[in-house]
């Protein structure tokens, strides 16, 4: 049962999750990939209303928001999940690891919605990390398996497999009298 794997995917890469139950219970990501499972079936199935329907109270529950038309993986762990959008041509690989206020949408085109049809939300691979903050945009934006993208970082290109982002600080200069 895929519930039973998602449980068993947090034990293992959240250490503050100490048993089953709890996850099962408390964990808004994994609230937020049962329902998106059930209103990705029915999307697939054309009832697409339904499908929103279900997406917009899981959003309102849980504040993570994930398009039906998405297509995710197995055992993604969302940790900390406040915040994180996923569009609607966005494709999760398998065993993805994705913290809170993540972006994963669409560059706008010119010209308004004009020609917006196909792929246009990114791709990430298994095994990756997305770290808070992150924004990642594009349908051609494609994150290499278990590459790792930092904090903040603003994404509109591909990173390759293996690969870390990370966005130095800025450097902070202090001036006594």
């Amino acid at each position: 049962m895929r519930i039973l794997e998602d449980i068993r995917a947090y034990k293992k890469n959240d250490p503050a999750a100490k048993s089953g139950i709890e996850i099962l219970l408390l964990y808004n990501g994994l609230h937020a990939t049962f329902w998106y499972r059930i209103a990705h079936w029915l999307h697939i199935h054309k009832l697409r209303f339904l499908a929103r329907m279900i997406s917009q109270c899981t959003k309102f529950w849980t504040g993570i928001e994930i398009h039906p038309g998405a297509t995710i993986g197995r055992r993604l762990v969302i940790d900390h999940g406040t915040g994180i959008v996923i569009g609607e041509t966005t494709v999760i690989g398998e065993n993805v690891k994705i913290y809170q206020g993540v972006t994963l949408g669409a560059l706008s085109p010119r010209g308004g919605r004009i020609n917006a049809h196909g792929k246009r939300h990114p791709t990430v691979n298994d095994g990756a990390t997305v770290y808070s903050g992150a924004s990642i945009f594009g349908g051609e934006t494609v994150i290499g398996e278990r590459a790792v993208v930092g904090s903040n970082a603003f994404l509109t290109s591909s990173v390759e497999a293996d690969t870390r982002v990370v966005i130095q600080p800025p450097e902070i200069k202090v001036r006594s009298k």
